[in-house]
């Protein structure tokens, strides 16, 4: 059984349709990342599986048991917001206990309770501290051990970590993805940050205009994603519209717009003269300064060079298409300037066949 699952969800404002026929499990023990754009229907996905927004049609049921009609404080549900809600007049402890307290737990279990939470956290001895003597990292780690300290089924994490600088998001990443997989707690957590996607989830679903595109794991949404959107939106990725000009069942050959001829690993049935787009990530693409004959490489030029500190990325010009290369290991390269002549080459496993991007 899963431990939450949407059938067929819908949820509309007037005219716009913010969740479109959303149906999805989230197994026990599971994080699911909900990732998308503004406006994708995460947010409201999210706030539906917590009992702040009831859906227009469809069902949600945590646990086996329908939601609808069941209010937040029933669903075993533990919530962090983007802007964590700490109680500004009380003390870490007492945000802690609030919610126990509510529930009419004993004073001593309260007290056990809310040091243990404080200890999963790292904040041992703030508990007297209030929420304006903490720093955001703090503050992010008060929110979350008061979502946990209730002991829920399901924790749901709404854009966790916005509010916090780059440096401190990457570890907060680490440290929930360490405690998630610690407690076995089954979280839904909503982001537009597709690294911390990655990084956090165990599978993500890539939401989009209401609906979802693409649900599996970060290695297959960015390895393999099915949609040219997805590929889009995770990550960078290099796109050559082109036409299939042969297939034997294991490989496309495809005669690209840019005026190459790319073979791609495909296992589809794709008929010959069907529309198709060529995506390769940008670090999969290698540059020489010689061609090798009778190999997958094309002369393109070289038109930028950008360091960034372990990757240097490459803009070049393969005949009217533009690619983008991102590169560890320069050395040979470093003689390069912008209008160099170069060879690019990728492995045929390395393309992915996506439909025609409109």
């Amino acid at each position: 059984m899963a431990a939450v699952a949407l059938d067929a969800v819908s949820k509309a404002y007037g005219s716009h349709r913010a969740v479109s026929g959303l149906t999805l499990e989230v197994a026990s023990g599971e994080c699911l990342a909900l990732l998308g754009p503004s406006g994708c229907g995460k947010t409201t996905t999210l706030n539906m599986i917590a009992g702040f927004i009831d859906p227009d049609a469809g069902t949600i049921r945590i646990g086996g048991r329908p939601m609808i009609g069941v209010p937040p404080h029933r669903r075993d549900t533990g919530m962090v917001f983007q802007h964590y809600a700490l109680f500004p007049h009380l003390t870490v402890f007492d945000n802690l206990a609030f919610g126990l307290t509510m529930r009419k737990a004993p004073r001593g279990e309260v007290n056990a309770r809310v040091r243990e939470a404080l200890e999963l956290v790292h904040l041992g001895g703030l508990e007297g501290r209030y929420p304006r003597e903490l720093s955001g990292g703090q503050q992010q780690r008060v929110a979350l051990a008061r979502a946990l300290v209730i002991r829920p089924a399901v924790l749901l994490l709404d854009e966790p970590l916005s509010n916090l600088d780059a440096k401190l998001r990457q570890e907060m990443r680490l440290e929930i993805a360490e405690l998630q997989k610690r407690l076995a707690i089954t979280t839904v957590f909503v982001t537009h940050d597709q690294e911390e996607a990655l990084v956090i989830a165990d599978r993500v679903a890539v939401m989009r205009d209401g609906v979802v595109e693409q649900v599996d794991t970060p290695a297959a949404v960015y390895g393999r994603p099915r949609t040219a959107f997805v590929a889009r939106f995770i990550g960078d990725a290099n796109f050559l519209p082109g036409t299939v000009i042969g297939h034997d069942g294991r490989r496309a050959t495809v005669g690209a717009d840019a005026g190459v001829t790319i073979v791609v690993d495909d296992a589809l049935p794709r008929p010959i003269g069907h529309r198709v787009t060529v995506m390769v990530r940008p670090e999969k693409v290698r540059l020489t300064v010689a061609g090798a004959p009778g190999t997958h490489a094309f002369a393109a030029e070289l038109r930028a060079v950008a360091f960034t500190g372990a990757v240097t990325t490459y803009q070049l010009a393969l005949g009217p298409a533009v690619l983008t290369a991102s590169l560890q290991d320069t050395a040979h390269l470093a003689a390069l300037a912008p209008g160099a002549k170069v060879w690019v080459t990728w492995q045929p496993a390395d393309g992915l066949l996506l439909e025609p991007i409109a």
